[in-house]
C-alpha cells in the first residue's frame, strides 16, 4: 500500500511561481506512475502532469503546458510539480497520485493524497 501527502499549496499572485511535493510512504515507489491531478470548485477533476516511475516519461495537460514541470526522487520517494506564470483559473485543489500505469486518467491511478489547495489571486 502507498500513502501520500502533499504540500506546498498556498496563495499566489497571478504571474508568481509555487512548487507543491507529494511525499509516498511504502516501498516500491520506483515501480509506480505518479500523476498530479486537480479540483476547482464546482468542476470535475482534471489531469495536470504525469510521470513515469524511472522517470523517464512525462506528460502534462494543454491548459498547463509550458507552464509546469513535473519531477520525481525516487530515493526520498518524493514527486513535484513546479508551476511557473500561474493564472487564476489554476485555482483548485491539487492532489498527488500513484498508478501502476502511465496514464492521464484518473481511474488508473489506485492512491490518492488528500489535496493541498492552491490559490491564485488577481
Amino acid at each position: 500500500q502507498v500513502q501520500l501527502a502533499e504540500s506546498g499549496g498556498g496563495l499566489v499572485q497571478a504571474g508568481g511561481s509555487l512548487r507543491l511535493s507529494c511525499a509516498a510512504s511504502g516501498r516500491a515507489f520506483s515501480t509506480y506512475t505518479m500523476g498530479w491531478f486537480r479540483q476547482a470548485a464546482g468542476k470535475e477533476r482534471e489531469f495536470v502532469s504525469a510521470i513515469s516511475g524511472r522517470g523517464g516519461t512525462t506528460s502534462s495537460a494543454d491548459a498547463v503546458q509550458g507552464r509546469v514541470t513535473i519531477s520525481r526522487n525516487n530515493v526520498q520517494n518524493m514527486v513535484y510539480l513546479s508551476m511557473d506564470n500561474l493564472k487564476p483559473e489554476d485555482t483548485g485543489v491539487y492532489y498527488c497520485a500513484a498508478g501502476g500505469r502511465f496514464s492521464r486518467l484518473s481511474r488508473d491511478y489506485d492512491y490518492w493524497g488528500r489535496g493541498t489547495q492552491v490559490t491564485v489571486s488577481l
